[in-house]
């Protein structure tokens, strides 16, 4: 399976080939930084940027809680975060609203605690992130190294042991793999 992606005009092509996703970056592509700054605009965290994440692995997530597609990736995003944490990656969460009920800022709140979501979660109710991304999916995760570029983004749910999930992993692991100095 090929996603072709274009950020502005750049393209990347996120290759998905069997077990493995490669990580083609033609065009150095420097993703926006977060677009919400205020403490009321995060949860689980004080406000992050990308600046500040420089040097860890960054996999954004952007997802709605009334979209069982996100729902049933929070297994698998979970897992993710736990397991690589250590070894520096850092899952956020881009929470855009679907649906009217979650432009909500409390319903996000309760939706992060009954999903027992641990990854910090930036609301972007006004689609300001995810117009900069040029989104169009939930859920889509966009992976971001060290080096604080993006390497490319997979579109849809993921689950251990499916395919895009182990190609997305490999991605991250081969990004772990370079080191904070890289």
């Amino acid at each position: 399976m090929k996603l072709i992606r274009c950020l502005g005009c750049l393209a990347l092509a996120v290759i998905m080939d069997g077990a493995a996703l490669a990580l083609a970056r033609e065009t150095p592509i420097v993703p926006p930084e977060f677009t919400h700054r205020r403490a009321g605009d995060w949860l689980n965290s004080e406000p992050l940027t990308l600046v500040g994440l420089r040097g860890k692995v960054v996999l954004v997530e952007f997802w709605a809680f009334e979209c069982s597609n996100c729902v049933n990736s929070l297994s698998w995003l979970d897992k993710m975060a736990r397991s690589r944490e250590a070894a520096g990656l850092v899952v956020v969460g881009v929470h855009t609203p679907e649906w009217a009920a979650e432009r909500s800022v409390e319903n996000v709140r309760s939706a992060v605690k009954r999903f027992e979501i641990r990854h910090p979660v930036m609301v972007d109710s006004d689609y300001s992130y995810w117009n900069a991304l040029h989104n169009h999916f939930w859920p889509t995760f966009y992976l971001i190294g060290r080096d604080g570029l993006l390497y490319g983004k997979v579109v849809g749910e993921m689950h251990a042991g499916a395919q895009p999930a182990i190609g997305l992993e490999g991605a991250i692991d081969r990004l772990l793999a370079v080191g904070p100095q890289g």
